[in-house]
Parts: structure tokens; sequence; C-alpha cells
């Protein structure tokens, strides 16, 4: 049974509290375990997250925002006709609008570190213009706004429910909280209010079937972080009405998670961005009401995508179409279809892999929320993987191509076109939500790094950096990070300030890990040290102690549970958090990278490589391919009894292939 919500006086609070300057402000939230730090609290200093800062920072951000004023887009164009301040008529998808708020939602976070006037300056103008758009009763969404406002809006209310309405609202909401935390202006957030109380009314007059929650819910994780951020009850009173609802209508589907209401559901199922934003959203709303209901069903939810249908990489979502497993019927005039969408257990395809980078960082999302309610560093081990993995391959290393789907095997002879390609591009017509997802994902990395909890601070990701952040209790906590992460395992916390009383540190030890060591002022801690955890050093810290973390990174073969089908008898390639893949430009003309098969005995040579600008670690492995290679006009053939020929192959990270030119590539090789 559903727990009732009681609005204390806590909730009508205007105070906005220190620690609530993250990406979430949770510092409230009852059933939350652990808090964000500030957004400008952490500044990546040197290293891989520096090198990806400075690409977001010098390319990626101003990429994306000329792009998105440009007539390529024409996305800025519709606020301004929408506005009135030009004719014309509505152009691109329909979740425009969205796409251009999670840019000014990197902007803005971005801003929160650099402090950069120019950056400020392009946001005003962009609020003042998004002003301009809203109507009245607080509604925005410009496809509709254009009609209304050029006569041109027909009369079928529910169908602009399910243009991207809501899903643009949720990313504007999300995208003002983050911009007041980054400025302390409220000319955004009070935009977003209006949005929020649109949404309110709209959502206690309408038909089941008008509220009907299609397409995206980014909306849920939205107007949760308005109620923590305005302090206002009813936006609490909405998010748990948005659960309410789903599953409502006899219209609902395992594509949009709606055939059945949430409660109800403990598989993942249907499009892998709506369903991840959908958990990260009911997270969200765990974290504020402690509903039991909610978390024993994300427990589940998490289980089956973990173990049965995530790969590799962290990346969700592996048919491009299919149909739902559940949501059917023998009659097939009612067979639910599902795109995008997680299969049943194990399917996992590799060439036809969808995994779009937006599942993928959506993923992320949803574990970070797990994360912040539990403590559990389960949660911040996918958070690690996907990002590393799944999410930096879908931008090319210097930050202005871009991937919509992330496959784990690109394979020349495939006989069929993909409906989304395998090459990066500036701009992917029609389907460019991951672009600026990824611009708004790398700006934010550095509040993932760590936590603060009433127990002491967490440290989650490892990279160069410092920390200048206020416990909860108010007192600085300085430190500075070093380390060569995730090419190199050692990790230095130098403590700059700490408070003068006892103090516990959380160090994760990653889920990858094997024989962790760590020293504090060069005395090894001889405490059990358990990978997928989080160590515990508790003392009072002072000016100039050092932590010293050690993890070993060997080369790492993987497998897959045979009931992975498509992967039987081969294996991947794993080193720290990084998964590796083989590229077609390794192997002799005319071979495929199908064809290779790795010597497991092989030495596995490490070493840096250069490539555009960015210094890799590469594996060196010892193949073969065989002699009789040919597939021509061939299903089944016997196995070949000839030597075939010894290749020497340089295995590059996940994330970065397809940086030099087209060709193959595979993550999962024979052996």
């Amino acid at each position: 049974m559903k727990k009732n919500i009681i609005i204390s006086s806590l909730f009508l609070s205007t105070v906005i509290f220190a620690q609530d300057k993250g990406l979430v402000a949770n510092s409230q939230s009852p059933y939350s375990k652990l808090q964000s730090v500030g957004l400008q609290d952490v500044r990546w200093t040197n290293g891989f997250w520096k090198e990806q800062f400075d690409v977001e920072t010098k390319n990626t951000l101003p990429y994306m925002w000329d792009l998105y004023h440009s007539e390529t887009s024409h996305a800025y164009k519709n606020f301004e006709i929408a506005a009135g301040l030009s004719k014309g008529t509505f152009k691109g998808p329909s979740f425009h609008d969205g796409d251009f708020y999670k840019i000014f939602e990197g902007m803005a976070a971005t801003y929160a570190v650099t402090k950069d006037k120019k950056l400020d300056a392009e946001m005003d103008k962009a609020i003042a213009l998004f002003a301009k758009v809203q109507r009245k009763d607080g509604y925005i969404h410009t496809p509709v706004l254009i009609d209304e406002r050029w006569g041109t809006l027909g009369p079928e209310e529910v169908k602009k429910q399910l243009g991207f309405e809501k899903y643009n609202m949720g990313h504007l909401m999300t995208a003002a909280c983050i911009h007041y935390r980054a400025t302390g202006k409220t000319n955004f957030l009070n935009i977003a209010k209006g949005v929020a109380d649109f949404l309110y009314d709209f959502y206690k007059k309408a038909s089941p079937e008008l509220a009907r929650n299609a397409i995206c819910p980014s909306h849920y994780m939205g107007i949760v972080e308005m109620y923590r951020t305005v302090k206002d009850p009813k936006y609490l009173e909405l998010a748990n009405n948005l659960i309410d609802i789903r599953g409502t209508t006899s219209d609902g589907t395992d594509d949009n998670q709606d055939r059945v209401p949430f409660r109800q559901q403990t598989t993942a199922m249907g499009h892998a961005v709506r369903a991840n934003y959908l958990y990260a959203g009911v997270a969200d709303l765990y974290a504020e009401t402690g509903e039991k209901k909610l978390l024993n069903n994300l427990e589940s939810i998490w289980d089956d995508v973990t173990y049965r249908k995530m790969y590799i990489t962290g990346g969700c979502g592996s048919l491009y179409d299919g149909v739902s497993p559940d949501g059917t019927s023998y009659d097939p005039s009612v067979v639910q279809k599902i795109h995008q969408a997680y299969g049943r257990p194990f399917q996992l395809p590799n060439a036809t892999a969808h995994t779009e980078t937006c599942a993928n960082i959506g993923n992320v999302l949803w574990n970070w929320r797990m994360l912040q309610i539990t403590g559990d560093a389960k949660y911040a081990d996918i958070v690690e993987l996907a990002l590393y993995n799944s999410v930096l391959s879908g931008m090319n290393l210097e930050g202005d191509k871009f991937l919509y789907n992330n496959p784990l095997n690109v394979s020349n002879d495939l006989p069929f076109h993909q409906r989304w390609g395998n090459v990066r591009e500036g701009y992917i017509a029609l389907s460019n939500c991951c672009a600026p997802n990824v611009t708004r994902t790398v700006a934010e990395v550095g509040n993932y790094a760590y936590n603060l909890s009433k127990d002491g601070l967490y440290v989650n990701l490892y990279g160069s950096n410092t920390l200048n952040t206020k416990t909860l209790n108010g007192e600085t906590l300085e430190i500075e990070q070093q380390t060569n992460y995730p090419w190199d395992g050692k990790v230095t916390l130098k403590i700059v300030k700490a408070p003068k009383h006892l103090q516990n540190f959380f160090l994760r030890i990653p889920g990858w890990s094997q024989n962790a060591e760590v020293s504090v002022n060069n005395s090894k801690i001889t405490d059990k040290i358990v990978s997928g955890t989080y160590l515990q050093l508790n003392q009072k810290w002072k000016k100039g102690d050092v932590i010293e973390l050690n993890l070993p990174m060997p080369v790492e073969l993987m497998e897959a549970n045979p009931l992975v089908e498509e992967v039987k008898n081969q294996v991947a390639v794993k080193r720290g958090p990084l998964v590796y893949c083989l590229e077609s430009n390794q192997l002799p003309a005319n071979s495929s990278v199908n064809d290779v098969i790795l010597n497991l005995n092989s030495d596995f040579k490490t070493d840096f490589t250069e490539l555009k600008n960015r210094k890799l670690v590469t594996i060196e492995a010892t193949s073969k391919i065989a002699s009789d290679n040919s597939w021509n006009k061939t299903l089944y053939k016997p196995i070949s009894t000839k030597g075939g020929k010894s290749v020497t192959v340089k295995l590059i990270p996940y994330f970065a292939w397809g940086n030099k030119g087209q060709g193959e590539m595979t993550v999962w090789m024979s052996h």
C-alpha cells in the first residue's frame, strides 16, 4: 500500500542550504543517505577528466551552442518564432526544446566551475527569450505555441501530449535548477515555477488518457528537483500523482512502461531511455517519501538489468525493434511492438545493439540516484562503467561528432543497412538528442566524484581534482586528489583542511578490483579491504595527511553468461574500469575483426599511444587469423585445420573506437 505523505513545516522553508548546489539538492531528502557536493566544489586539475573537461569547454559546448542557434538545427529559431520575434514554422524533431535545455544545463554546470562571464551573458539572453515564449499559464512547448500563435494548431489535443511535451518541460525544470545553483539567479527558476504550476494544474484536471505519461519521462526528475529547490509541497504531490496514474489507461504499452502500474513492475521493459529516466525519477521520489514498494521494485529492476540485460560496457537497450514478451496475445493484431528497447534476459546482440547514448546516460542518472539512497558501492560501479565506456563512446575524442547508438561490433559484411549509422556525425538529423545529453553529462562528471553524509565524505570516482566543500555541519573540507586513473591505479588524497574532530572518509574499492591496498601517512591499513564496497577510514585528520590507494590493474579476460548466445566461446578484454576493443586498422588487408582468434596466453603488454592529442593506454596481444577465412555464399563449413597466420594486434579503449576513420570494430573475440 502506498505510504501517505506528511507535509511538515520543513517543506515550506525557503532556506537554500549550502549543500544544495549540486546536481540534486537532496540535503533535506529524508530517505537519501548521501548528499551532493556543490557543482563548483570539484575542479579537475590534470589527467583524464581534466582533458575531457577541456574538450567540453573548448570544443563540445561552443560547438553545440552554435549548432542549436543555426539553421541546421533551427532549435533556437523555434523559440524566436514562438515568441513572435519572427515568422515561420516549427522545424526539427518535437524534442528540440528539451535538447536545447540540455545544452543550457551543460553551460550552467560549466559556468559553476569556470565563472566565465560570457557563458552567463549567453544564458541570460536565452532566458529572456524563454520568458517571451512562455504562455501566461506557464505552458512552454514551441511546436504547440508556434501553431497557436500563427493559427495552425489542430483540434486534436491528445496529439500534443504525445509530442515530447513533458520531456521538454522536464529538461527545462532540471536546467533551471542547475542554473539557479550555479548563478544564484532566479530568472530561469521563475519560468520553471510556471511550468511546474502548469503541470500541477494539468494533471489535476486531465483525464487519464490525456494525462498518460507518454514519451521519455524526464519530468519526473524535473518536478522532484523543483520540489527540492523551491520547497513547494504541491510539486511532491504531483510527483506521486505521476506514479499513481501510470498504467491506468487501456492503451498503455510495455514500450512506454505503462501497460501495468509501476508498483507492479519488477523487470525492465521497453524503450531503454524512457525506462531508465523513469527509474531515475522514481528513485528521486523514494528519496522524499520512503515508500518501500518503490525501492523494492527499483532493486528488482536493477537486478534484472545488471545481471541479465546490460552490456559489458554499461550500455542499455539491445533491440532496435522487437515485440514485447509480456504485453502480447496470440492475436497478431494486438501484439505490442517495442523499439530501442530492453529485450528478453540475456538477449544481447552486438552488431545490432541499439544501446542509445541517452539510454546509457539514463543508466548513470538512475544508478547515481540509487547510490544517494543507499550508499551502496555497486551503484557507483555502474556509474563509472557507463561513464568511461558507453557514454564517452557517444562522442569522438575531439568532442564535435556523435553517435546515436553504440554497437559492440561493426562488420563490413553485414548485408543490411541499419537505421542509425556507425560513424559519428556532427549533427544526426531528427535524432540528435544524444549529443546535447553528452554535452551536459561531461560538464557534470565532477559532481559524481564525491558525496557527503552525516557519517563523512564518500569518494566515488577517481581523477586528479581539488575538492573544496562544506561538511553537513558547515565545516570546511579541502582535499587534493592526484592520480593517472584510469590508466594507473595509484590514487593519493592529500588533506588540505579538515574538521578537528573525528571524520570518516569512505573510499570506493571498485568491484572490478582485486588486492587493493590502502595506506595513511605511509602506514598500511590492515583492515580487510573488500571489492565492491566503501572502505571506512576514521580519525582526526590534519593538514598534510595523505591517503594512498593502490588498485592493481592487470589485463583481464572476460566471458559472458553462457545464456548470452552471441558471445559464447568468446572473450572481451578489460583493464580497470575500461573495456577494450579491436579495430580493423590493426589487421592485414582483406582481414576482418571477426576472423581474429585471440591468444589467451598473450603477454598483454600495455603502453601509451597518442590519438587526437589524447594519451591512451593500449594493450598489445598476439592472435591468429585462419588461412581459410572466406565466407562468400557460405553459412556453415568445417573448422579449418590449417595453421593460419600469427598477427600482433593492439587493442584500444572502447570509448576511443572510430577515431581513425571508418572501419570494423569488435569488443568480443574468438579464442
